[in-house]
């Protein structure tokens, strides 16, 4: 039969072995809760990443929208440019039609006097 010290003993290392067993267990389930805690922390980072990837791609987007509304403005801009400089050499050529009918009939209005004074110098 065992002395009671030695009972008293093994009941003592027995505690301890558990009271070791529950402190691992407690590590082990802490560990779970650190690698949960950084992947869940992994997760958000990459979730901001992608929204940052998404906003990067909505600037872009929108900076392209600028460009293609500038060249459309320019586009527009030297179509009227052109349709007024087209009207400025209509208008010129019709100025430059007017002024040679003019000097025509200026010149028909002298050719007259000149045969009308030769025709009164005749009869004189």
């Amino acid at each position: 039969m065992k002395k009671a010290s030695e009972c008293e003993s093994e009941r003592v290392r027995e505690r301890e072995s558990e009271s070791a067993s529950e402190r691992a267990r407690e590590s082990a389930r802490e560990c779970a809760r650190e690698r949960q805690s950084e992947s869940e922390s992994e997760s958000e980072r990459a979730r901001e990443r992608e929204s940052e990837s998404e906003r990067a791609r909505e600037r872009e987007r929108a900076r392209e929208s600028a460009r293609v509304r500038a060249r459309a403005r320019v586009s527009a801009r030297a179509r009227v440019s052109a349709r007024a400089r087209a009207r400025a050499r209509a208008r010129e050529r019709e100025s430059a039609r007017a002024r040679e009918r003019e000097s025509e009939r200026a010149r028909a209005r002298e050719s007259a006097r000149a045969r009308e004074s030769a025709r009164e110098r005749e009869r004189a």
